[in-house]
This record gives structure tokens, sequence and C-alpha cells, in this order.
């Protein structure tokens, strides 16, 4: 069961793990671990932005719902170039952040594991310390891969083939950034009196909001030590996620602004009855399929996140434990708080717990819908 735990854990690049020593494995094991993240992170990026047929189907549901808003287009017209595309931008990624962490002067196996770690937003270190133990600058290193690889491939396209204003104007990353930004400033304020220094208050808080929010779950501190304000926000960063069409997990920011843009537009509807308006995303109007898709994704991953929550509370573990543990898992983040923080990790669950906690990995990563059908007795059921 801790086998099959912590091997899914790294496909689906959540990074929780059972181990209680990293450093006893031997180099062969440390490296499959990270290279589990590398091959999800690709993984999922290919199924979701490469394999969607291009003409409508039932298939093309799914990517409106993992970018709701966008317009589903293909990068390039054919498959085999549309991969060529994304495994040049996912290994050229890569490949630069390896390059800086030796520029950086960190060991070239450390180097190597921990860039797979960013890339696939992973979160399997190769040290019992995490991150802790690196210099400052390789650190924020890590931490603007982090932030790059939480961004949509779609950013780095449209600038690959010259068309930055395109770029600049994708809502969901212009939010992105402005959410790592007010996190970090907020948590620097709120923390600047546990450490010596302003600039290493800032150097932890961003790089917790960077492994959060892009869920790779990675760390430099125990955050679980920090004062309930940063805690709070790291919770809500969990839930919220990265960009769609990124190797990050979470809700994604995506889905957060339309549901947002959607309350707007019905309190305004409510003042004003008669006014005709539609949720806009980058200019262009979200269908009522769409949204409609989107509210039955939220209804659904909250109602699972509940039942998680009660489920795995008969191993007798307090609130704040069982809560963080399933939107560690589900949202594929990592560590959570209390006794699965991240000097923690979850060997003590029940095998019962750590099944529910292996499907919370699997729904997240797989999007929740596709594994409720896989589950749905009426799927497998012949028709006559």
């Amino acid at each position: 069961m801790d086998a099959v735990f912590e091997t899914v854990s790294g496909f689906t690049t959540t990074g929780s793990s059972i181990l209680t020593d990293v450093e006893a494995l031997c180099h062969a094991s440390l490296f499959w671990r990270s290279f589990t993240h590398w091959i999800g992170g690709m993984g999922v990026l290919v199924f979701l932005l490469m394999l969607i047929p291009s003409r409508g189907g039932s298939h093309m549901n799914l990517m409106k719902a993992e970018s709701p808003g966008y317009k589903v287009s293909k990068f390039v017209p054919q498959v085999k170039n549309n991969a060529r595309t994304l495994y040049r931008i996912y290994l050229g990624m890569t490949l630069i952040t390896i390059a800086a962490l030796l520029i950086a002067r960190m060991h070239w196996f450390d180097a190597v594991c921990l860039s797979f770690g960013a890339a696939g937003t992973g979160g399997f270190a190769i040290l019992n310390s995490s991150c802790a133990s690196y210099t400052s600058a390789q650190q924020w290193i890590l931490t603007i891969a982090m932030v790059a690889f939480g961004v949509n491939f779609s950013f780095y396209y449209l600038m690959l083939i010259r068309r930055p204003k395109d770029a600049l104007k994708m809502e969901e990353v212009r939010g992105y950034i402005a959410i790592i930004l007010a996190s970090g400033t907020a948590i620097t304020i709120n923390i600047a009196h546990l450490y010596s220094s302003i600039g290493t208050a800032i150097k932890h808080a961003f790089f917790q909001v960077a492994t959060i929010i892009t869920t790779t779950g990675f760390a430099t501190a125990d955050f679980d030590k920090w004062p309930s304000f940063s805690k709070t926000i790291l919770f809500l960063l969990m839930i919220c996620g990265a960009c769609a069409g990124s190797t990050g997990g979470g809700i994604k920011v995506s889905r957060l602004i339309v549901a947002v843009k959607s309350m707007f537009l019905e309190l305004y509807q409510l003042v004003h009855p008669r006014s005709v308006k539609k949720v806009r995303m980058d200019g262009a109007p979200v269908g009522s399929r769409t949204l409609r898709s989107l509210y039955i994704f939220l209804t659904t991953y909250f109602l699972i996140f509940a039942v998680s929550i009660l489920l795995i509370s008969v191993d007798g573990f307090d609130f704040e434990t069982n809560m963080s543990a399933v939107a560690a898992t589900l949202n594929n983040i990592g560590p959570g708080f209390s006794v699965v923080g991240p000097t923690s990790n979850f060997s003590m669950y029940s095998y019962f717990s750590k099944i529910i906690l292996i499907f919370d990995m699997l729904a997240g990563r797989l999007e929740i819908l596709p594994m409720l059908i896989m589950l749905y007795p009426k799927t497998w059921r012949r028709h006559s």
C-alpha cells in the first residue's frame, strides 16, 4: 500500500510521501521518484492540450472544463507538431532550470532531481530538510522555476510565435501573478518578526507561496509554525492552484476568475433585471454550457473534499490534519499542516485512509468528473 501511495503521488505530481528518511534511499530510487514527477507533469499537458480532438465531440468538454472561457484550439494544425511544440517548451524550460542551478553551484544530481520536481510541480525532495539546506540563490531559482511552470503553456507558445500582446492579454496569467505578489507580500509582513532580516522573510514567504499555488510541495521553512493568517493564505492557495494548461493542480485560476465574474454578474442582474450581459474571459463570452460544467465541477469538488475528510477522520487525527491532508492530496500539493506538515509525512494513516487519499490524488490530477465516470456503474453496462 505504501509503495502504491508513493508511486501515485509521484505520477500525479503530488509529492505527498510515506517515507520518514528519504536520505536513506539510494540515488537510483531518488532519481526515479523525481523522474515520475517530470513524466507525470508532461503527460497531463499532452493529454489536455494535444490529444483533444479539433472538431467538437464529447472530449472537447474536458478542455472547456480545464480552461473555462478560452476558445479551445490547438497550438498547431497537426497532432505530431503539437506534441513536438509542447515537448520543446517543457524540455527547454527544464534544461534552463538545471543550468541555472548548476551555475548557482548546486550539485548536479540535486539540480536534476529538483528541476524535475519543479517542472512537474511535484515536490519529492532528496533531503529530509527539503530545500531548506540550499543557498538563497538556489532557492530563488527554484521559486522562479515553480512560478514559470505554473503558467498556462499557451502563454509561452504565443511568445514563441511573436504574439506578446496576445500573451500579455491573458487574464488568467495576470490574475495568477497578481495572486502570487499579493499573497507573498501579505505573508512577508505577517512573518517578518520571525526572521532576522526582511530579505529572509521575503525569500521564505515567496518560496512557500510559489510552491503551494503551483502545487509543487517543496519547502524552505516549517510554515506550520507560522501565524494563523499566513497559514490561512497558504490553505486558500492550495485550493486555488495554478493556471489551466500548466503542470500545476488545484481548482485553477481560470475557474476561479470565471466563478467570481459569474457572482458579480448575478448581483448586477438582481439590481438590473433587464440587463443583458455575459461573463467574458479574455474578451470572449463564456458559454452557458461551460458555466454549467464549471458549477458542476465546483459542487463535485467540495462534495468529495467533505466526504474525504469524513472518511479519513476514523483514524482519530485532529481536524486541521485531516482537512489539510485532503487538501494536499486532492489539489496535488504534497505537505499539509499539523501532523502532515512540511517536516512530517503521511505514513501514520491507515490503509483505508491511504486508499481515500490515493483516490483524491488521482481525481485531482486526472480531473474529478472523468474519475467519477470511470467508477459510475452505468459506464460499464452493456447497451442492448
